[in-house]
């Protein structure tokens, strides 16, 4: 018993402390009190430091207890007749190693941002953005009902889009911060809907109703079609997040965000949501073996997409964001094939990686174009690519279609773009003309004789 409330007391602490570090460093900043940069960075590294501390009290505490799902009842929004909506928070096998990295990254990415941002004008908003981001990410992560784990999903949303836009005086980053506002609205749609068919189908948002047994090997409780609806539904979610095609165009738009805003949300946490969402319902995917397979294919195009795509970028930032782009549709397919443990594996190590990388990223240009002129020119590729390999007429055409995207804005333009915002214009001109008419201000049709 004590075990257990000491458990759940480390749980509701890995949100509450970067909840807290966000209202110390956010409220200030409202009420117009000014607050160092070095204490604006022990905050919220003090907030991400005792986070990470619980989730690894609990880690030890888990394993010691052979990782047995631990269920954290927070209390109830509401409840009607056989229907309610809880507000859950879970710690299993799944939910605690991915918050222990997530939230060392926030805290790697935090002590970084101190230096990398200093005395930038929107020194405060990054850091009260990167405090949301990591309340929501941990949100997401130990939620226990879908209901949760949508509150922190849209967190995280939120924050991705405004450290897009976090330099709004460039219309480059503005836009981009649009395109990826319109495409989470878009893709968060299905999780919504999910969310709507699991309570139809339960009575409850909470996946213990939807799932029996603890992760990896969970049995799926719901009807087939209903597994298949859901299934589809969280897929479609998943593609917004992870920047999967057809709504691929606004990762590589991203990076016009800072550089450690990108490395933390592009690189490591934010483009694996939709990984983390498919892993944490890994037995209603199990269910339904044509939404398993359709992300598979999903997924291995996409990495075959990016992959061509990202050969023909010309700056480090776009290379490294299709370069997340193909190992995203990799985990995606390797979930759609049924690993659990390996994808989850693959998340971190890659995020690792990515991180690393674009952190790295302005030195590493700054060095290049050091070797380059001590060389006396640009040091030529290197490393091994299918492509080099097909005969020059195919080459040439497969770079062609790179450097196109693969044609995927030109299509999704076309056909659903223009389509929509025709319809759009059109509906808001017939508004306009109905207010104006009962208005008055429309004259009378005259007729034909009348001049």
């Amino acid at each position: 018993m004590i075990t257990d409330r000491l458990l759940s007391g480390l749980v509701l602490l890995q949100v509450a402390a970067p909840a807290a570090t966000l209202a110390a460093v956010g409220l200030p900043a409202v009420l117009g009190i000014t607050v160092r940069e070095r204490g604006i960075t022990r905050i919220v590294g003090a907030g991400f430091t005792i986070a990470l501390a619980a989730a690894l009290a609990a880690l030890g505490i888990l394993a010691a207890r052979g990782f047995t799902p631990h269920n954290v009842h927070m209390g109830t929004w509401f409840h009607v007749g056989h229907h309610e909506a809880t507000v859950d928070l879970v710690a299993d096998a799944l939910s605690i190693p991915f918050v222990c990295f997530s939230t060392g990254l926030c805290g790697l990415v935090n002590a970084f941002a101190g230096k990398y941002l200093h005395r930038e004008p929107g020194f405060t908003r990054f850091f009260i953005l990167l405090a949301l981001f990591g309340t929501g990410m941990n949100l997401l992560v130990l939620a226990g009902s879908i209901d949760v784990l949508f509150a922190g999903w849209e967190c995280v949303g939120i924050s991705s889009t405004l450290l897009i836009g976090f330099f709004h005086d460039r219309v480059a980053a503005a836009a981009a911060a649009v395109r990826a506002f319109v495409t989470y609205r878009i893709c968060d749609a299905g999780l919504l809907a999910a969310g709507v068919v699991l309570h139809a189908a339960t009575g409850s948002g909470d996946f213990e109703r939807a799932i029996s047994g603890g992760w990896p090997g969970g049995t799926c409780l719901l009807s087939p079609g209903t597994a298949l609806v859901v299934a589809l539904l969280l897929i479609f979610a998943a593609l917004g997040k992870s920047g999967q095609v057809p709504f691929s165009a606004w990762l590589p738009r991203a990076m016009e965000g800072p550089t450690p805003s990108s490395a933390i949300f592009y690189g490591a946490l934010s483009i694996h949501a939709g990984a983390y969402l498919l892993l944490r319902c890994e037995a209603i995917l199990e269910a339904a073996p044509l939404a398993a397979w359709l992300l598979v294919a999903i997924g291995a195009g996409t990495a075959i997409h990016a992959t061509l795509v990202g050969s023909v970028q010309t700056d480090l930032k776009g290379m490294l964001a299709y370069a997340s782009m193909t190992q995203a549709g990799m985990i995606l397919a390797e979930i759609g094939l049924g690993w659990r443990v390996i994808p989850l594996v693959h998340v971190i190590s890659h995020a690792v990686l990515r991180s690393l990388q674009i952190l790295r990223s302005p030195s590493a240009l700054h060095d290049r174009h050091e070797l380059a002129a001590a060389l006396g020119g640009h040091p030529g590729p290197d490393g091994w690519s299918l492509v080099r390999v097909l005969p020059p007429a195919v080459r040439t055409a497969v770079d062609h279609i790179a450097l196109e995207r693969g044609y995927e804005e030109a299509v999704i333009g076309r056909l659903v773009v223009e389509p929509v915002l025709g319809a759009l214009r059109a509906a808001a001109a017939f508004e306009r003309r109905v207010v104006a008419l009962l208005a008055g201000d429309v004259p009378p049709l005259r007729r034909g004789g009348d001049r």
